[in-house]
């Protein structure tokens, strides 16, 4: 049974070794897993602060060359409309006359020539009356 014993000892002894080696493994992968995290965090913030670095140097100025641009754009639009619907306006008024003057005229052409082509009716109709009279005589 003492061998028995011996036996069950160096076996527990096994996993005790074991155990405390898994254990030292677990410990020293939580280390490199924290030291890991640390520099990765530690290269983001460099790479946070070169990236404001590059904004503050390259796409600052470049925003602001844009925006006076858009700027520069949204005044001509806006003069282009104003204009525009000027144009419009003197275009309506000027058609507006055209349309008074031409009423205009065409009164002015009926009340001149309405006793002129009143007559040449009348001269007619009594020419062709005539003529009715001397065909049907």
């Amino acid at each position: 049974m003492s061998s028995e014993l011996a036996t069950t000892n160096l076996l527990l002894g096994i996993m005790a070794a074991v155990s405390v080696l898994e254990a030292l493994l677990i410990a020293a992968a939580g280390i490199a897993g924290f030291v890991a995290y640390r520099k990765v965090t530690a290269l983001l913030d460099r790479g946070l602060v070169l990236a404001d670095g590059l904004e503050a140097r390259q796409v600052a100025p470049a925003m602001m060359r844009v925006n006076a641009i858009l700027d520069d754009v949204k005044d001509v639009t806006a003069r282009v409309k104003e204009e525009t619907e000027r144009v419009d306006h003197a275009i309506h008024t000027t058609i507006d006359r055209i349309d008074d003057t031409a009423v205009r005229v065409r009164t002015n052409v009926k009340a001149k020539t309405g006793a002129l082509v009143g007559f040449v009716r009348g001269a007619r109709t009594a020419i062709e009356s005539m003529l009715r009279t001397e065909a049907r005589t």
